[in-house]
């Protein structure tokens, strides 16, 4: 694996912890160069592009807890990196599964789904370029989401 496959994955494994942690400026800071497209049909009023927009974004839509976290974790698994070098290019498509502990909810998985990700590299530090999340399954997302997701 080459430096820069794991700084990819890191990546990937960074947006995890800051989210569980309720972390929602740290998540937004790692877009600072980049977007999230909620699907592959999205139009560009749904895209949330750079750190201010995704920032906001998450403020909407993501329930904390006293404890200043969602009370989740986000497990992301089966990576698939591939980086182009000469082109400070890369990609990487992985599994999300969200699972959920609160007061009134037993834990259990409530989302999953896939990450299509796209990266760039500035001045040798890798950058999410875009993230497209593909939701699959969903489960209970009332305590988890501020609004319903169809």
């Amino acid at each position: 694996m080459s430096s820069s496959d794991r700084a990819i994955e890191n990546l990937l494994y960074t947006y995890a912890e800051r989210i569980d942690s309720g972390d929602l400026e740290g998540v937004a800071s790692l877009f600072a160069h980049g977007c999230i497209k909620p699907g592959p049909d999205a139009g560009p009023e749904a895209v949330a592009r750079g750190r201010d927009a995704v920032l906001k974004m998450y403020q909407a839509a993501t329930r904390l807890y006293p404890d200043g976290t969602p009370r989740t974790r986000h497990l992301t698994t089966n990576a698939i990196v591939e980086v182009d070098e000469g082109a400070d290019r890369a990609s990487a498509r992985s599994y999300f599964t969200v699972v959920q502990q609160t007061e009134v909810l037993p834990l259990q998985p409530i989302i999953s789904g896939r990450y299509h990700d796209t990266f760039h590299r500035i001045q040798g530090v890798w950058w999410f370029d875009t993230r497209i999340m593909l939701v699959d399954l969903m489960g209970n997302l009332k305590q988890h989401l501020l609004y319903e997701l169809s």
